[in-house]
């Protein structure tokens, strides 16, 4: 088996759709080495990877055994990453994702997400005044589409507004892990993130305010049964970077597919209530959750007409699925009139996404209000100049544009 596994290089990260393509077609799973040495199952196809998501047997706690397993490589960076995030929901199982889910639910209803429309809408005009202060081009990242999604949930959790060292931060976290340099960074960029956090709790608790922090700490003071140091603090974390990382991809990842592809811009600015769904058409086609989402199997798992052996790192290929043309036709184009509601960005089954109204409510406002603003926006550089950040997240390291 080990004559098999593909080697996986940096560049893959820039461009993935090719090779997910291939591997695809080729077959249902397939063993990779990626770039930090680590070997993963990854799987392909929309079904098995669907399936992938709803079987308990893939386990959540990936991170956990990724570092604890002896025949695996560890790396400082493996080892800050498990430890600042080991008992976040994100990386657990039922019974105790269950009962961490359930203290935050709450504050990602329906009711609550929709509350926060005019506030949202009130940064995102703030924004798109100071761009158009700033003159005629503009890094979309740096300028709109990172800052939007760090003040609202910085906001939401009550988080002082020191956001440019957070968003250096974050960035530095999800990056791949390809030589010393970066395996420095990141091991740093996750210390610093858990030191932050720790000092960010501490203060909370000496002055609780209206935030949904100061809510999960009250719920620790009062029932350390329900949640332990260790757990509020990858909870604030988590809540933390998942609020705001994926939803900067979104924005800027869209923006990117809408230069493209001018028919579609062009229809959206024709037709602007399209940005309802396009939001959804758009993580389909080119979302965050790129290559996929990390489990490790417990036992045996039949995926696909493959058998994923006990103790397995598995890698479920959102991307891939989303661009699986035995579920989306054309699934290589870009549609915004498309009913891309069953697409996997989001997760799905007990793991689906707590945050994904709020991801939703961003990218429509953030990507409407910028095309209201400034109708002819473009690409200030060759698509082929755009450069993406090497990470598992999916992400633009920065977007030149011209306002116009």
């Amino acid at each position: 088996m080990r004559d098999s596994v593909l080697s996986i290089e940096p560049e893959f990260f820039s461009d993935p759709f090719p090779t997910l393509k291939s591997l695809q077609e080729t077959g249902p799973a397939r063993l990779v080495r990626l770039p930090d040495g680590v070997e993963w199952w990854i799987v392909t196809r929309y079904d098995d990877v669907l399936a992938g998501l709803e079987d308990p047997r893939l386990s959540s706690a990936a991170n956990d055994h990724m570092a604890s397993e002896d025949e695996l490589p560890t790396t400082d960076a493996i080892t800050s990453a498990n430890n600042a995030t080991r008992r976040s929901m994100v990386n657990l199982d039922p019974p105790d994702h269950t009962r961490l889910r359930r203290l935050v639910v709450r504050a990602f209803s329906a009711k609550r997400i929709d509350s926060l429309r005019p506030r949202v809408q009130q940064i995102a005009d703030e924004l798109l005044d100071a761009m158009a202060q700033g003159g005629h081009e503009t890094d979309l990242i740096s300028a709109y589409a990172s800052q939007l999604p760090i003040r609202v949930i910085c906001e939401l959790l009550g988080v002082p507004e020191d956001h440019e060292a957070l968003r250096e931060k974050t960035g530095a976290a999800f990056q791949v892990v390809k030589d010393d340099e970066s395996m420095k960074g990141m091991a740093e960029a996750f210390s610093w993130l858990t030191e932050y956090t720790t000092q960010l709790i501490r203060a909370k608790q000496n002055d609780p305010g209206d935030d949904l922090l100061s809510d999960l700490i009250a719920v620790h003071e009062e029932d350390d049964d329900r949640l332990d140091d260790e757990e509020l603090a990858a909870m604030a974390l988590t809540l933390l970077l998942a609020g705001h990382e994926t939803t900067v991809q979104l924005i800027g990842n869209g923006m990117n597919a809408l230069f493209n592809h001018p028919d579609q811009l062009a229809a959206l600015l024709r037709q602007p209530e399209l940005v309802r769904t396009a939001v959804d058409e758009l993580l389909r086609y080119d979302g965050p959750t790129n290559p996929g989402v990390a489990r490790f199997a417990t036992e045996d798992v039949p995926l696909g007409g493959v058998v994923i052996p006990r103790g397995g790192l598995v890698l479920l290929s959102v991307a891939a699925a989303n661009r699986d043309a035995a579920r989306f036709e054309r699934a290589d184009t870009l549609d915004l009139t498309r009913d891309a509601a069953a697409h996997l960005g989001f997760g799905r089954g007990v793991h689906y996404c707590l945050g994904a109204r709020l991801a939703r409510l961003e990218g429509e406002i953030g990507i409407g209000s910028l095309l209201r603003r400034f109708p002819d926006i473009r690409l200030a550089v060759p698509a082929d100049r755009v450069e993406w950040r090497l990470g598992m997240v999916r992400g633009l390291v920065s977007l030149p544009v011209t306002l116009k």
